[in-house]
């Protein structure tokens, strides 16, 4: 193999799995990423994490802070106002333009794409259920034909998934409920772009995008009031 795209693979397996185990909480807000220790969890050079937390605090995941180096990101109110907002003013436009060049074949994916999210959801397996999540809004996309913008929405997916993790894993049988709600709106949203009707489709991801965002910042809210206490 050529050691240059060796080298690249390695790095880009490396940072799959930080930003895994900042998704799950393998390593929680605040957490210390020292550069030493990870290259020898994952028995590689300190390039490769040194390249991994840069992507990654380009991601938002990650803080680099004086004195202490990488750590991962706290969660804030000022990120999901941030996020969703960009998502409601992003992802509409993408639909709009993707519905008219779906076709069956797109629709077939979406219909197993919400399948397995019924399957994770009644596992309550809440890592699966949000790559599918995110995938899922990727392929209602998939024909808008707007690269960068794409790839815009795909990073701030990404950055929800962590916040809506935290929401969906609490005990009191909530997250159930907001999984459960998630996939109900999903179907909902294949179905009117089945039909074609662009209007409604966007209206539709607008409000589920913003509920989203509420039940999230209520949550957060409502944490920070209790850890003052």
């Amino acid at each position: 193999m050529n050691p240059l795209l060796k080298h690249r693979t390695l790095s880009a397996a490396v940072l799959d799995q930080l930003r895994k185990s900042i998704l799950d909480g393998t390593y929680p807000a605040g957490a210390q990423l020292r550069q030493d220790a990870l290259a020898e969890a994952f028995q590689v050079s300190r390039i490769p994490i040194r390249e991994a937390l840069f992507q990654l605090d380009a991601e938002g995941l990650v803080r680099f802070v004086p004195q202490k180096g990488a750590v991962v990101a706290e969660l804030s109110t000022a990120e999901i106002r941030d996020v969703f907002e960009l998502r409601r003013l992003l992802e509409p436009r993408l639909l709009a333009r993707s519905i008219p060049f779906l076709d069956a074949e797109d629709f077939a994916r979406l219909d197993a794409q919400h399948d397995e999210m019924v399957t994770a959801t009644a596992a309550n397996d809440l890592g699966r259920w949000g790559q599918i999540n995110a995938d899922f809004h990727m392929a209602l996309y998939a024909r808008a034909d707007l690269p960068r913008s794409l790839t815009i929405v795909q990073s701030l997916l990404q950055a929800s998934d962590r916040y809506t993790r935290v929401h969906l894993s609490d005990v009191a049988g909530m997250g159930l409920v907001g999984m459960q709600r998630a996939v109900n709106e999903h179907a909902t949203l294949a179905e009117l772009s089945r039909a074609g009707d662009v209007m409604a489709a966007c209206d539709f991801l607008d409000t589920h995008i913003l509920t989203v965002q509420q039940d999230l910042l209520r949550e957060l809210e409502r944490s920070q009031r209790e850890a003052m206490t």
